[in-house]
C-alpha cells in the first residue's frame, strides 16, 4: 500500500526499504513507525512509502467523500496549511504589489521579484502533494496573481522533473512567475469578463506578451523571463500567439512554462466558471501533447502529477469507488485500483475507466 508521508500513522509498517533522493537508506523493510521514524522520512524529503495494508482500513462511502472545499468548510486541513497558508497569502499580496508597480511606472524591481517569490521556494518543500496543495489554496479571488504564484510554483516542479539543476529551476520558476506581467496594462473589465471576448478584446488579450516582453526587458537582465513572457501563448503546431513560433522556434522554457499556465488555467477556479476535474485536465494536456504543447515536457508533467493521486478516492465508470494503489509509468489514466479486499487493474480491465478522483 502506498501512501504519502503526510498520511502516515503511528504503527504503519513499511513493507520496502525506503531511499532518499541521493539513494541513501533511511528505513528498512518491516520497520514501524512512529513519530521519531516519520519525522527522519519528512526530513529526508521521501515523498511517498510502502506499507503494509492497515488491518482496520475501510472504504469510505461515495456519501462520505468529501471535496477540497468541503474539508476547508468543515475546518479540517492538512498540517502543512497553517505554515504555507500564510507564505501562498503573502506572496499572492507580492505579486499584486508588483503588477502595480508595472503598471504605474513601466517597470518592475528584480530585487522586489526575488523578495517575493523566494520564500515559496524555501518551502516547496514542506509539501510536495501539489494537487491538493493548489486546490486547498486556490480561491476565486485575485485570478491573475493566483494563476502566477502557481505557474511559478508548478513551474519550478517542472524543471526539476525536466532534469535542470535547482538553481535553473528556481529561474524557471521565477520566469514562471513573471510570465503574466504584461496583464498589468489589459483593463480588468476585459481580464474577468464573465462572457464571450469581442474581436477586440481578444486582440488587446493577446498584446500582453509583448507587453511583458517589454517591461521585463527594462526591468533586468534576465533573457529566459522575458522570452517565457513574450512565447508563453505560442503553440507547437503554430496555432499560438503573438508570432505564431513553432516547435524548437519557442525557448525550451517557455514550452515548460505553457504546460503549466494551461494547467494552473483549467484548474482555477475563476468568477465565470468553476475549476475543472484534475482527471479531466491532465487528459486535455494529454491530447495537446500531440499537437499544441511540447509531448515531452507535457508528458513528464503528467507522469509526476498523476503518482499525487495515489491514496485518493476514486470513483469508476461502473459506479464502484475505490482507492488508488499504484499509477502506471505509461497507461497514466488506468492506476491499480483497490475496493475493499480486491484489486482492479485498468490496464487489463479496458471496459472500465476512472471517472472522477476525490481529493
Amino acid at each position: 500500500m502506498r501512501v504519502h508521508v503526510t498520511d502516515l500513522k503511528d504503527g504503519d509498517r513499511l513493507n520496502a526499504d525506503a531511499f532518499n533522493d541521493f539513494g541513501l537508506h533511511v528505513l528498512s523493510k518491516g520497520t514501524t513507525l512512529q513519530s521519531k521514524e516519520i519525522s527522519m522520512l519528512f526530513q529526508h524529503q521521501i515523498d511517498y512509502v510502502e506499507i503494509d495494508l492497515r488491518a482496520d482500513a475501510e472504504m469510505a462511502k461515495p456519501s462520505e467523500l468529501t471535496n477540497t472545499n468541503r474539508t476547508l468548510e468543515s475546518g479540517m486541513s492538512p498540517k502543512w496549511m497553517p505554515t504555507v497558508q500564510p507564505i501562498y497569502e503573502d506572496t499572492i499580496k507580492g505579486c499584486k504589489s508588483l503588477f502595480e508597480t508595472a503598471f504605474k511606472q513601466g517597470t518592475i524591481n528584480e530585487a522586489a521579484v526575488q523578495e517575493t517569490f523566494q520564500p515559496l521556494v524555501d518551502n516547496f518543500r514542506m509539501e510536495r502533494d501539489v494537487v491538493s496543495m493548489l486546490l486547498l489554496l486556490n480561491t476565486k479571488d485575485d485570478y491573475t496573481y493566483q494563476h502566477s504564484v502557481q505557474v511559478g510554483m508548478l513551474s519550478f516542479y517542472l524543471g526539476s522533473w525536466m532534469g535542470y539543476s535547482e538553481e535553473e529551476a528556481i529561474e524557471i520558476g521565477q520566469a514562471g512567475f513573471l510570465h503574466d506581467i504584461g496583464k498589468c496594462r489589459i483593463n480588468d473589465d476585459i481580464l474577468n469578463k464573465p462572457g464571450r471576448l469581442s474581436e477586440e478584446e481578444f486582440a488587446e488579450i493577446k498584446r500582453h506578451p509583448s507587453y511583458g516582453f517589454e517591461i521585463i526587458q527594462k526591468s533586468m537582465e534576465n533573457e529566459v523571463a522575458a522570452l517565457v513572457a513574450a512565447q508563453h501563448h505560442e503553440r507547437m503546431d503554430g496555432t499560438g500567439y503573438p508570432l505564431g513560433l513553432k516547435g524548437d522556434q519557442i525557448h525550451p522554457v517557455s514550452k515548460i512554462v505553457a504546460v503549466v499556465d494551461v494547467y494552473s488555467a483549467m484548474i482555477s477556479m475563476r468568477v465565470y466558471r468553476e475549476r475543472r476535474d484534475l482527471l479531466h485536465v491532465l487528459r486535455e494536456l494529454y491530447r495537446m501533447s500531440f499537437s499544441e504543447l511540447d509531448a515531452e515536457t507535457t508528458q513528464t508533467f503528467i507522469k509526476h502529477m498523476i503518482p499525487n493521486f495515489i491514496g485518493k478516492q476514486a470513483l469508476l465508470s461502473d459506479g464502484q469507488t475505490g482507492v488508488i494503489v499504484m499509477t502506471h509509468p505509461s497507461e497514466f489514466f488506468r492506476p491499480l485500483i483497490q475496493i475493499q479486499d480486491r484489486f482492479i487493474d485498468l490496464t487489463i480491465e479496458r471496459k472500465l475507466d476512472v471517472q472522477e478522483i476525490f481529493l
